[in-house]
């Protein structure tokens, strides 16, 4: 399994938020302003929105503009099911599922298509400030 804490640390780290909002009270929406404020970059990943935090929102996983170096699910498990599988066909195989964005058939799936991930905490615990290179 990838070390989840090495590639937080790296500021080349970016990271796809599926289920990012601009509503402050949920956590698609906290999680994406923190990431950002932290200073990694992210990306809007919600097919009901055109932009978060003032920043381009995409449709799906698929044709992002980067590839991120993670996934961050902020979404019910049929959702995360489903980006599961775009995902697996995009090539994107490290995802972090978000309390709340699995149950037991994500998880299965996750671990038979041979995704790297990290459940049942919350990535904003794990993230620091990003010490940009000057």
């Amino acid at each position: 399994m990838d070390d989840f804490a090495a590639l937080l640390a790296d500021p080349a780290t970016c990271i796809a938020v599926v289920g990012a909002t601009d509503d402050p009270t949920k956590f698609g929406g906290r999680i994406y302003r923190d990431l950002k404020a932290k200073g990694f970059r992210v990306l809007a990943v919600n097919p009901g929105r055109a932009t978060v935090d003032g920043d381009v929102c995409h449709p799906g996983v698929a044709g992002l503009p980067e590839t991120p170096t993670l996934v961050d699910f902020v979404v019910p498990p049929p959702v995360t099911l489903e980006v599961l599988r775009h995902c697996l066909a995009a090539g994107l195989r490290r995802v972090w599922l978000q309390p709340g964005s699995a149950d037991d058939r994500v998880l299965a799936f996750a671990a038979d298509a041979g995704f790297a991930f990290r459940v049942g905490d919350c990535i904003m615990r794990h993230t620091r400030r990003l010490t940009l290179p000057a």
